[in-house]
């Protein structure tokens, strides 16, 4: 009965916040990508120079790291959502977690790494 209630007293905001997080995110990334195709389509990329050129410009680096970071956390929430349904045992389930943070930690010092190098 308890745990009926705290349910009830949840109501629909129950899983608001990650259904919130997984929109922005997305919305980000597309923003990003789209910043980067309209880029692409008015900036001459013709060799890895080029390229280069483009990402040395300090606001294109922060963008880039800010994709980054919401592809990372977008990940994050996915990954618990399905283990949190499908994986039942909690070690199992607690060493995935562990194992993605790990992950998408160490993903993301690399990337600011070769963002900044």
């Amino acid at each position: 009965m308890v745990k009926d209630m705290n349910r009830i007293i949840s109501g629909a905001h129950y899983g608001l916040r990650d259904w919130l997080i997984q929109r922005v995110t997305a919305v980000l990334m597309v923003v990003y990508v789209l910043l980067l195709a309209f880029l692409f389509a008015f900036y001459p990329i013709s060799d890895y120079a080029a390229l280069k050129s483009l990402f040395t410009s300090q606001w294109v680096r922060i963008a880039s790291f800010l994709f980054f970071i919401s592809l990372c956390w977008h990940a994050w929430v996915g990954m618990r959502n399905v283990f949190m349904d499908y994986i039942h045992a909690t070690i199992i389930r607690l060493t995935l977690h562990i194992a993605v943070i790990i992950s998408l930690f160490f993903y993301l010092i690399w990337f600011a790494e070769i963002l900044w190098s």
